[in-house]
């Protein structure tokens, strides 16, 4: 078979010569598109491929339909709204990701996040400390898990509410279980989201749930820039001024958004969640060995569109 590793944002070289070794050992052939300029120029690469390795590259239905031997997408990582799995699933494509490879980098990130806000950015003054704070995970999956863990390690307490999880569930991993979104919003000092970008989470987080927080409680998000009500954000620290925000995932409105609150709020200038060499390979490489089991097995064990 056929794979092409399309990567806008390369992996690292060590993972690229790891994805080849797995995928060449297996029988197959690889070739890497990086850096490409266009999404014209990926369109245009992947027609004799039967398999893509991708990171945030999009795989939209013009890319499968330009793929007619595509039999399978891998997304180095956990996030797959960057492909249409409707149109994926209805070429019957199937379509993985590699849940868990990213997680750390994520959740150290989240930490470093906390403490940067806590400490003022790091500017001349007085700052407070992440020690003795209340947490408050929304989403409790590999990387909601890891922050909490982290963060109880730090002597933070950690407070939890996942939709796919029972409370007790929740409890015996060690967090105290809050009784929906709204409590745990209105219970923590710092919250920290992991949610989806799902047509039920988009925009999920406005000027109600902000607003909620505690006095001087910060939001953290390492997710998806769209579940965030940006309107609402900006609505919500103009009325408490004591309220922070730090993203990952720059804002639309930024530029206004520091205007008005200065060094309440922050936004990394590219997405860093998963930007270490340790999460570049383990997730490149996870996707290489998803693509030849899958071809040896029929494995869909990561399937996302099913």
């Amino acid at each position: 078979m056929k794979i092409l590793v399309a990567t806008q944002k390369p992996f690292a070289a060590v993972a690229v010569e790891g994805i080849k070794k797995i995928l060449t050992e297996a029988g197959h052939s690889v070739d890497t598109l990086e850096k490409y300029a266009a999404q014209a120029d990926f369109v245009n690469a992947v027609a004799p491929y039967d398999a893509l390795i991708i990171r945030s590259d999009k795989v939209t239905d013009e890319v499968m339909a330009a793929a007619p031997n595509l039999k399978i997408v891998v997304r180095a990582g956990a996030g797959v709204d960057n492909v249409d799995l409707a149109a994926a699933k209805a070429r019957g494509i199937v379509v993985m990701n590699t849940p868990g490879q990213n997680a750390n980098a994520v959740a150290e990130l989240c930490i470093a996040m906390m403490i940067y806000m806590s400490r003022g950015q790091f500017t001349p003054g007085t700052g407070s400390e992440i020690m003795g704070k209340k947490l408050g995970v929304q989403a409790f999956g590999n990387v909601g898990r890891l922050v909490g863990k982290k963060a109880e390690a730090l002597g933070m307490q950690v407070m939890a509410v996942d939709p796919f999880i029972p409370a007790e569930k929740i409890a015996e991993m060690g967090a105290e279980p809050a009784a929906d979104v709204k409590h745990l919003y209105e219970s923590c000092d710092f919250v920290s989201v992991h949610i989806p970008a799902t047509p039920e989470t988009i925009k999920s987080i406005g000027y109600d749930l902000i607003t909620s927080m505690p006095k001087g409680a910060c939001l953290v998000n390492a997710a998806r820039k769209e579940v965030i009500d940006e309107e609402g954000l900006e609505k919500a620290l103009e009325e408490r001024q004591d309220l922070k925000y730090i993203t990952d995932l720059m804002p639309d409105n930024y530029e206004a958004l520091k205007e008005k609150f200065g060094s309440r709020v922050f936004a990394t200038p590219k997405k860093m969640g998963a930007q270490t060499s340790e999460a570049n390979i383990n997730a490149g490489l996870a996707a290489a060995r998803q693509i030849a089991d899958f071809f040896a097995t029929g494995n869909t064990r990561f399937q996302v569109n099913r």
